[in-house]
């Protein structure tokens, strides 16, 4: 059996040290008198399967297995008195409150669908906004101008970018020439964009271009207009951004309306 999942366990430990469980649900297995509901075991099983496990009796028979495992543990640990500090109360409240809060967002989600009008007009705007050019660039980036311009001499004398890009103290782009992909000049600050947009194709900034990280020498390699991924490509994006931006609207109306004190 897989192992469980965070997730899976705060749920289980929720439902294991809760104080009352339906009188008529039915029972999977009873551990020195105490109850496991089925629905304990179907969760665990909804949660492997989730994660690719075959829903098959080996499944279950090593689910019942865990179970009572955990069952006997929580039972030794009641013995102790360890349910009672205050410490491991406060770890389960909070697990408690984070079942309840994303099992009322998943409803809320449900009652409240986003609909396809409102995914086309968030793709609309964000169209809009993406609108423009890709760069594809190179840079070394350096921490004083006096290093930089030294840098800038040795490109004239025809040095390779890639090679000088060792000297560079971004080390994420160090070690591949400087490389730094197709953007758009929102990705970066904007002294560095500004510089970006101003050069040729196969030109690099013969002036050191100077930002908050330190001095750049610049190569733009190519450009070309954006790609815009279509509607249907979007979409579950798309439908988790709308989703998320309703769920938060929700919260702050709750949080304008709430008494404190």
């Amino acid at each position: 059996m897989k192992k469980l999942t965070q997730c899976a366990a705060a749920l289980l430990i929720g439902t294991l040290l809760s104080a009352s469980a339906g009188a008529a649900e039915k029972t999977l297995v009873t551990v020195n008198g105490s109850a496991i509901p089925q629905s304990t075991a179907d969760l665990f099983i909804a949660e492997q399967t989730a994660q690719g496990a075959t829903d098959n009796a080996e499944l279950r028979n090593a689910v019942r297995e865990e179970l009572i495992r955990r069952e006997l543990l929580v039972q030794e640990a009641q013995k102790a008195g360890i349910d009672k500090k205050s410490d491991v109360i406060a770890q389960i409240n909070a697990m408690r409150q984070s079942v309840l809060i994303r099992s009322f967002l998943q409803d809320y989600a449900k009652k409240h669908p986003v609909s396809d009008a409102q995914l086309k007009s968030l793709y609309e705007t964000i169209k809009s906004q993406m609108s423009g050019t890709e760069y594809k660039a190179r840079h070394v980036l350096v921490k004083d101008e006096a290093e930089a311009k030294a840098i800038i001499e040795k490109l004239k004398k025809g040095e390779k970018f890639a090679d000088l890009a060792k000297q560079s103290i971004d080390t994420g782009t160090k070690d591949n020439g400087g490389e730094l992909g197709w953007a758009t000049p929102a990705n970066f600050v904007k002294p560095f964009a500004d510089a970006l947009t101003g050069l040729s194709k196969g030109k690099f900034t013969e002036t050191p271009v100077k930002t908050d990280f330190g001095y750049h020498v610049i190569l733009l390699e190519d450009s070309r207009p954006q790609t815009i991924p279509s509607f249907d490509e979007l979409k579950p994006r798309l439908q988790q951004q709308a989703q998320a931006e309703q769920i938060s609207k929700m919260v702050e109306d709750l949080r304008a309306k709430a008494k404190l004190k």
